[in-house]
C-alpha cells in the first residue's frame, strides 16, 4: 500500500508538470498565449494510451522483467523515462527552443502514461478480489491527490525563489517522482521466473540491474529519436503550409472534434443491425466498443455528446487559469500557496459531497449540480480579475474552482460507470473516460488563440473565456432531457440469456 502511495505520487507530480506548471513556466517568460494553447495538446497522449498498452502486455523490458517481472520492469523503465525527461525539462527550463520544450514534455507525458498502465496493470494482478483491491485503489488515488499539491504548490514556491527558479524546481519534482524506483530494486524478485528460481539462467539482482539499464538507455534513446522525427516532420509540415501562431486554428480543431461524429453516425446503421454472431460483435478487439453502440444505437451519438460537453469548462480552464492569474499581478509563490492546502481541502471536499450525493438522488439531479458548481468555479476567475488583488481573494477563487472540479468529477465518474456493459466494464469504461476528454483537449490547443482574438477585438479575452467555459459546463444539461429516456438494448447473446 505504501509502494502505491508512492506510485501515484510519482504519476501525479509529472501530469502537473507538462500541463498546469508547463503553462504557467511559459507564460513566465513571455511565451504568446497562443502558443501556450498549443501546449494543451500535449495533454491528448494519455487520451490514447490504448494504443500503445496492448504492447505492455505482450513484451518484456530486457533485465528488469528477468528478476522483477513483466509489470514491475515495465514501472522500472518508466520511472527513468519520466526522470530523465524531467532533467531534459530542467536543462532546457529557459524555453529559448520551444520545439526541444515541446519535444521533452510529450516524452514527459508518453512515460508517466506508461507509468500509470503499468502500475494499473500490476495492482490488478496483485489484489484480484473487491476486498484486496479498494485499499490498495485508495493508496494510489491518495498519493496523486499528495501529488497535486507537491506539482501545482511546490513547483511554483520553488520556481519563485531567484536562486533556483525554473530549473530547480523541475530538478526538485524530478528527483521526488523517482523515489519508487530504488524501493522497486530492493524488492524481491518474482517468484514465477525461471531466472530466479534457476539463477544460473537469468543473473542476479545487480546483474538484471544492470542489463535493464542498459536496455533502458537503448529504449529511452530509441523512444527520444522516434519521437523527435515525428516531431519534425510535424513541425516542417506546418511550417509548410504557413502554420504559425498567428493561424486561426478554429476551423481546423472543430473539423477533427467532429470527425469522430460523423464517423459513428456512418457506422451505427451496420451497427444496430449486427446480429450476435457478427464479427463485429464478436471480435475481441473491437467488440466492446461496437456492443456500446449496438446497445445505445442512435442515442450513443447524445450520449458521447454530453460526456464530451460536460467536463469541457474545467478542462479549457486548466491550461489558462495560471496565466491569467499570473496576468493580474499574483507572484508564483501566491498561486502556489493558493493551490496547496486550500486547493486540496476543497477538492477533497467536493469530492465527498458529489460521492454522497449519487448515493442519495437521482443521476440527473446530481449531474444537475455538479455542472453548477463547475461552472461556479470558473465564473470565480472573472470575479478575481475585478476584485482588488489580494491574497485571500485568490484562496476563494481557487476553493471555488477546485470544490466544483471535485464535485462535478465524482459524479462524472458515477454517471460513466452507469452506462458500460458489466460484461464488458474495463474496456467500455476506458473507451468512455477517454472519448470524454477528446473533444476538450483538442479545444484547448485554440483557447490562447481565441483569447487572443477577442482581445484585438476590444473584448476582455480572459473574462469573455472563462465566462464561455462556464456556460459550457451548464450547457451540457440541455441533453438531460433526451437521455433520461435513454435505455440500453438487452443483450441478445445465448449466454447473456442464460
Amino acid at each position: 500500500m505504501l509502494l502505491y502511495v508512492l506510485l501515484g505520487f510519482s504519476a501525479g507530480l509529472p501530469f502537473y508538470m507538462f500541463s498546469t506548471v508547463l503553462s504557467a513556466r511559459l507564460s513566465d517568460h513571455g511565451v504568446a498565449l497562443t502558443i501556450i494553447g498549443f501546449f494543451a495538446w500535449v495533454q491528448l497522449l494519455p487520451t490514447f494510451k490504448f494504443l500503445w498498452a496492448p504492447l505492455l502486455d505482450r513484451y518484456d523490458v530486457p533485465g528488469f522483467a528477468r528478476f522483477w517481472g513483466k509489470r514491475r520492469g515495465w514501472i522500472m523503465l518508466s520511472q527513468l523515462g519520466i526522470f530523465t525527461s524531467m532533467l531534459a525539462m530542467t536543462v532546457t527550463a529557459s524555453d529559448s527552443n520551444l520545439a526541444i520544450t515541446a519535444l521533452f514534455a510529450v516524452l514527459l507525458a508518453f512515460w508517466t502514461t506508461t507509468l500509470e498502465v503499468a502500475a494499473d496493470a500490476w495492482r490488478i494482478e496483485l489484489a484480484p478480489t473487491p476486498e484486496e483491491q479498494g485499499p490498495i485503489a485508495a493508496s494510489n488515488l491518495w498519493g496523486y491527490r499528495t501529488a497535486m499539491v507537491a506539482a501545482g504548490s511546490g513547483a511554483l514556491l520553488i520556481a519563485d525563489m531567484p536562486a533556483l527558479s525554473w530549473p530547480g524546481a523541475y530538478l526538485a519534482i524530478a528527483v521526488a517522482a523517482f523515489l519508487p524506483f530504488p524501493i522497486l530494486c530492493a524488492m524481491r524478485p518474482d517468484p514465477a521466473l525461471s531466472s530466479v528460481r534457476h539463477p544460473a539462467r537469468g543473473g542476479g539482482r545487480w546483474v538484471a540491474l544492470g542489463t535493464g539499464l542498459v536496455a533502458s538507455v537503448l529504449i529511452l534513446g530509441v523512444a527520444t529519436l522516434v519521437t523527435a522525427a515525428v516531431g519534425w516532420a510535424i513541425l516542417s509540415g506546418a511550417s509548410g503550409i504557413g502554420f504559425d501562431q498567428n493561424t486561426d486554428v478554429k476551423p481546423l480543431v472543430f473539423t477533427v472534434a467532429m470527425a469522430p461524429f460523423l464517423l459513428m453516425a456512418a457506422a451505427l446503421p451496420k451497427i444496430i443491425k449486427a446480429r450476435p454472431d457478427s464479427p463485429l460483435r464478436s471480435s475481441a478487439a473491437i467488440g466492446p466498443y461496437v456492443d456500446f453502440f449496438w446497445r445505445y444505437g442512435f442515442m450513443a451519438i447524445a450520449v458521447l455528446g454530453f460526456v464530451s460537453v460536460y467536463r469541457m469548462g474545467d478542462v479549457l480552464a486548466l491550461n489558462l487559469s495560471k496565466p491569467m492569474i499570473l496576468g493580474l499581478g499574483y507572484t508564483k509563490s501566491e498561486i502556489g500557496r493558493a493551490d496547496g492546502v486550500v486547493a486540496l481541502a476543497a477538492s477533497i471536499i467536493g469530492v465527498g459531497l458529489g460521492g454522497w450525493m449519487v448515493t442519495r438522488w437521482r443521476w440527473g439531479v446530481t449531474l444537475t449540480i455538479g455542472a453548477f458548481f463547475a461552472a461556479l468555479g470558473n465564473f470565480g476567475f472573472v470575479w478575481l480579475a475585478h476584485m482588488p488583488r489580494g491574497e485571500v481573494t485568490l484562496y476563494i477563487a481557487t476553493a471555488l474552482d477546485q470544490f466544483g472540479n471535485g464535485m462535478a468529477g465524482a459524479v462524472f465518474v458515477v454517471y460513466l460507470s452507469m452506462l458500460v456493459n458489466p460484461r464488458y466494464p474495463g474496456a467500455q469504461y476506458a473507451f468512455l473516460s477517454g472519448f470524454a476528454f477528446l473533444l476538450s483537449r483538442l479545444l484547448s490547443g485554440a483557447a490562447g488563440k481565441v483569447v487572443t482574438d477577442l482581445d484585438a477585438a476590444g473584448y476582455n479575452g480572459f473574462d469573455m473565456f472563462f465566462l464561455a467555459s462556464g456556460v459550457i459546463s451548464i450547457a451540457a444539461l440541455a441533453f438531460l432531457p433526451f437521455l433520461a429516456r435513454t435505455r440500453p438494448r438487452p443483450d441478445d447473446r445465448p449466454e447473456a440469456a442464460a
